[in-house]
């Protein structure tokens, strides 16, 4: 089960904050900050909205691209032995180690 949902077209992250017993929900790949907090579903979509509209209207009062570009680059750090097994996972695929990883990010992320 994930923990987003969609809003006017954005993605946000949801969780829920036991402190003050309420559900926290945050824009993913925006340039900035743009979260908002509710007690229920419907409210988070309705506080969802508010917090996107004032972001944007913000971003192009500020003439800001709102929405992050990425370049497709990451660089991973992981264990030699983590390293070891996904090469030799990769290879027995007929795989190239990138396309390896790519696939089972891809697959995770169901992109």
């Amino acid at each position: 089960m994930r923990n987003t949902m969609i809003i006017d077209g954005q993605q946000a992250v949801i969780a829920y904050d036991p402190d003050i017993e309420m559900f926290r929900g945050e824009f993913i790949g925006l340039n900035g900050g743009a979260d908002f907090y509710a007690a229920d579903v419907a409210g988070l979509h309705r506080e969802g909205e508010i917090s996107l509209n004032v972001f944007l209207t913000e971003c192009a009062r500020l003439g800001i691209e709102p929405r992050k570009n990425f370049s497709g680059k990451f660089i991973l750090r992981l264990a030699p032995k983590i390293h070891e097994a996904a090469a030799i996972a990769a290879a027995a695929s007929g795989e190239s180690l990138n396309q390896w990883v790519a696939d089972a990010i891809r697959e995770a992320a169901d992109a």
